[in-house]
């Protein structure tokens, strides 16, 4: 089976998770934090996924699982401790065209979630297919040990760069990339920011690129 590597927008889209177990509540956890509206279905929730809907972070349905529930959803996480009810859940989203991910069965999932590590908005997305998530948490917290929090600030600043870049060589996409990679492998400029010092950052970067100062 082939998987597309895909980072998706979730901010305010309708997504459904069913069972209310320690799998789900690490589902929705996930959901939260890219901005997802989350519906939760199952008759009995952990205490933390109880809090969650007690505090309107989602909507909670405290009941089993019906047909009618994927309605206008986005995707969907069938992660209930019935395996057959999983695998009805897996099929009707398919014949609906919704993505779908049930636990612990990949012939079932049009997605999988991959281990992640989270700088800000860096993220670094770590995936076996589903034939070893033991590896791909490894291999995350490798990476979590090489690339530290101050890579979050420094994405934000390279970010920040690229409106200046435009406005000064507007029509010139092929000068801009270039520039860019240097920026991004400037070390003195990446120590900067890492310290809090990006004013200072910016006036290298002036420096770097002859730009008059604004």
């Amino acid at each position: 089976m082939g998987f597309y590597p895909l980072v998706i927008d979730l901010t305010d889209r309708p997504c459904l998770v069913i069972g209310g177990g320690t799998v789900s509540e690490r589902k929705v956890l996930n959901l939260l934090e890219a901005g997802a509206r989350i519906t939760l279905v199952s008759p009995v929730v952990t205490r933390t996924l109880a809090d969650l809907a007690l505090a309107s972070q989602v909507v909670w349905w405290r009941r089993e699982y019906r047909e009618g529930d994927l309605k206008g959803m986005t995707l969907v996480f069938a992660a209930t401790n019935d395996p057959e009810l999983n695998a009805r859940i897996a099929v009707a989203c398919h014949q609906a065209g919704i993505l779908v991910n049930v636990v612990d069965n990949q012939e079932l999932c049009t997605f999988n979630v991959p281990a992640v590590v989270r700088r800000g908005d860096l993220q670094i997305a770590i995936s076996t297919a589903g034939k070893s998530p033991a590896l791909a948490r490894q291999l995350r917290k490798q990476l979590e040990a090489e690339i530290g929090p101050e890579y979050g600030p420094w994405v934000d600043f390279l970010g920040e760069i690229r409106p200046l870049l435009k406005s000064v060589w507007p029509n010139d996409q092929k000068r801009r990339e270039e520039l860019l990679r240097r920026l991004a492998g400037d070390e003195i400029l990446f120590r900067l920011v890492a310290r809090g010092k990006e004013e200072l950052a910016k006036e290298r970067v002036k420096q770097c690129l002859s730009l008059p100062p604004v």
